[in-house]
Parts: structure tokens; sequence; C-alpha cells
């Protein structure tokens, strides 16, 4: 089952531990007029994730299902969520919405946002980042939350284990680690470096997040510009030395 947290008013994460990948999955719940649900989960997860909603909120009262990209883990269950929500809208970049998600996976047309587009869910604020290739995908984006400065930041900074739902130390050694050791297997250069990779993340620390919201891991809470810049250098040194 699924752990639920409210780790700032209003925002809820809801962590499953798979031990086989000992790897976090987190949803991320918004209670407000219009709720929001960032990231499905797979679809495996689906009526676990569905249950933890309920400790919140009625499920099918979902406005809006959000994601960075097109994956399982960010959308694999959308229709699932869009089946049992009849008045839930998926949410995503505008290049997702017509490459994939109106195609591929939406019940019904996605709001394909673009860069600086908000999204109002009434008491809070969400402005959508076109970040491609950030973390990964060309469609990729996040989303940042204006009233509380939470930044909904997809795969950045990942951490492996079952870690706390929130922590004010850093993250980053937990992130660095998780690189190198991908870097070794099957999944190396699962985050690419490009040349959009520092732009980016200089564009996301200019926010100046008071929380980084993480798929995978602890939310931290804190000084999140300095984290991204160095975050910034932790992906360079790791995906690209020598550049």
């Amino acid at each position: 089952m699924p752990t639920v947290s409210e780790i700032a008013p209003d925002l809820f994460r809801i962590s499953t531990f798979v031990p086989d990948f000992n790897l976090q999955f987190n949803q991320f719940l918004v209670r407000d007029e219009e709720p929001l649900l960032f990231h499905t989960g797979p679809r495996a997860m689906f009526a676990q994730v569905r249950d933890a909603v309920a400790t919140v909120l009625d499920p099918a009262t979902i406005k809006w299902i959000g994601f960075s990209h097109f994956e399982s883990d960010e959308c694999g269950s959308l229709p699932e969520w869009q089946q049992l929500a009849p008045q839930s809208t998926a949410v995503c970049s505008l290049v997702g919405k017509l490459v994939s998600v109106d195609d591929c996976m939406a019940l019904r047309p996605a709001l394909g946002m673009q860069d600086g587009e908000m999204l109002n869910t009434g008491k809070y604020r969400f402005r959508f980042l076109h970040t491609p290739h950030v973390p990964h995908c060309w469609e990729a984006g996040m989303l940042f939350e204006e009233t509380q400065q939470t930044l909904l930041c997809s795969d950045l900074f990942h951490q492996n284990g079952d870690v706390e739902a929130v922590t004010h130390s850093d993250v980053l050694d937990r992130c660095r680690q998780v690189l190198v050791e991908y870097q070794q297997g099957p999944l190396a250069n699962y985050m690419p470096y490009s040349t959009l990779t520092d732009p980016t993340l200089r564009r996301l620390a200019e926010l100046q997040p008071k929380m980084l919201a993480t798929m995978h891991g602890s939310a931290f809470v804190g000084d999140g510009a300095s984290a991204i810049r160095n975050l910034a250098v932790i992906l360079k040194e790791v995906l690209a030395p020598g550049s």
C-alpha cells in the first residue's frame, strides 16, 4: 500500500516502494477546487494509487492529470484514471499532445500547454515549463506552483531507496550515486546531457523553488535554486565528462 504524506498545504505525496528496483514511485496530489494529480504511476499500480487518493478526496473528482513526458510511470494509467474521473483532462506539453498523448494514451483530447502558460486549480497557480530532454524526452515539461513555490520536477534529483517523504538535507550525494550506478548498467544515459541541459537548469534555478518534488525519492525543502545549480555540475561531471 502506498504511503500518503501531506508535504505542503494541500499537496500530498503518494509513494510506493518497489524493493526489486530499490525505488520509490511518487505521485503528487493537489487538493483544490479542481484537483490535480501529477504522475499517474504505471498501470500495474493504478488500484493502489486510486485507493491512496481516496484517503484524501474522491478519485472521481480529479480534474487535471499532469505529467512530464511519455513514460509508464509518468502516464501509464492515464486511461484508467480518465475512465474513473469522467471530467478529467490530461495536462502535458503541446509537443506531447501532438506527437503521442492524444493518439496513444488519452481518452479525451489533452490540454497541450506551451511554455509559460498557466493552469489554475482554484487557490493554486501552476506555470508550465517546457523542458525538452530535461530530464528526458523531446516533449518533457514541468509544473511550478507559484503560491508555495513548489517545482514538480519529475526525474530530476532521482534517489534510490525507501527514503523519507521530505528532507531538508542535501539530496545531491544520493542523486550522484544513482547516476553513477546507472551509467554502469543497462539504464546508462537514461538522462541525456545536451546543449539544452545547462540553460534549462539555469532557468529552473531562477524560479527559486522552495520545494523540489521528485518522482523518485524524497522531496527536498530548502534552497532549491542552489540545489539545481549544483545538480547541473553533477550531471556534467557524470554524464559528459571531459566536455
